[in-house]
């Protein structure tokens, strides 16, 4: 398959730094700074919605080289080995993360926003408003995830 350069529209900027904490990210701040040449008015409009999707690059953390093998989510030997397509962690193809963040302030080209679960200096490379008719209803999971995600975004 081809390749594709992907260029970050931003920064998060928050007080997270350690990429192997990302627990308890509830009530983490952070703000995004788009870059300058979207204009001041890049994000108008946004104010209007309780959510945003942030989709960003796990930049600091190496692709594997393998991952034909099913791995324990989080490496947590307590979690059902699965395959690099059923976790959501940073070591994947491509590196993108994406979280629903709630959105506190719109100024600018500066969005805050609560509850993403990046580090400060992570690369933005995309947003999107949060809209009801995209979101899914009568979500399952398995027990294992509900149990990992227990602590994630608990502030």
């Amino acid at each position: 398959m081809p390749g594709f350069e992907i260029t970050p529209i931003g920064t998060v900027r928050n007080d997270r730094t350690d990429v192997q904490h990302t627990d308890n990210g509830g009530a983490v701040r952070s703000t995004i700074t788009i870059d300058e040449r979207f204009g001041e008015a890049c994000l108008q409009g946004l104010e209007g919605f309780s959510h945003v999707e942030v989709l960003f690059v796990f930049d600091r953390f190496p692709e594997h080289d393998d991952y034909r093998e099913p791995r324990p989510y989080r490496g947590r030997s307590d979690l059902p080995p699965v395959g690099i397509f059923a976790g959501r962690g940073p070591r994947r193809p491509n590196r993108i993360g994406v979280t629903s963040c709630a959105i506190e302030s719109v100024h600018g080209r500066e969005l805050t926003m609560v509850g993403l679960d990046a580090v400060s200096g992570t690369p933005v490379i995309d947003l999107k408003p949060t809209m009801k008719e995209f979101q899914p209803v009568n979500i399952e999971q398995p027990e294992s995830v509900s149990r990992l995600m227990s602590e994630y975004f608990r502030p």
